[in-house]
């Protein structure tokens, strides 16, 4: 299932249900250092692991939302004129901001290369775009191999 900015709701924290708002606290004491481990952080508010694992994905305070979204794709292009002038295009047309690019110097017709990317603005979800530039000619892979959120 696909995600959008408009699967979100702001709900008031007075009628979540308590293992959703201990949760929120488990992260809060995680995100703190004052524990280390989860096993300690879901004793101390009395939840349990299922539960926080349940929810943890799933709830972060309001602004959380707004932190930087930073995405690193791979990419295995053909060593073709215009191919990662595509890629950037793209990326730039929905809205993301490419951080960096390392590209390999291309070996039997072939170059890998990663960009990172900020993504908070973008719009359109990035495995939409990564499916997207599945089909771009002369891109025979993209994978993301790392992303500091989820969708």
């Amino acid at each position: 299932m696909t995600k959008h900015k408009s699967d979100y709701y702001v709900v008031h924290k007075d009628i979540l249900p308590t293992a959703i708002m201990k949760t929120i606290e488990v992260k809060k004491i995680l995100k703190s250092g004052e524990v280390e481990k989860i096993n300690e952080a879901v004793e101390r508010v009395k939840l349990s692991r299922s539960a926080y694992y349940k929810y943890k994905d799933h709830v972060f305070p309001f602004l959380e939302d707004k932190q930087k979204k930073v995405i690193t794709l791979y990419f295995l292009l053909k060593h073709e004129t215009g191919v990662l002038s595509k890629v950037i295009n793209r990326i730039a047309e929905v809205k993301g901001n490419v951080l960096t690019i390392n590209q390999g110097i291309p070996l039997q017709g072939v170059a890998n290369a990663t960009i990172t990317l900020e993504a908070h603005e973008m719009e359109l979800n990035i495995d939409e775009l990564v499916e997207e530039m599945k089909d771009l000619p002369g891109i025979q892979k993209v994978k993301i191999i790392a992303r500091n959120f989820k969708y």
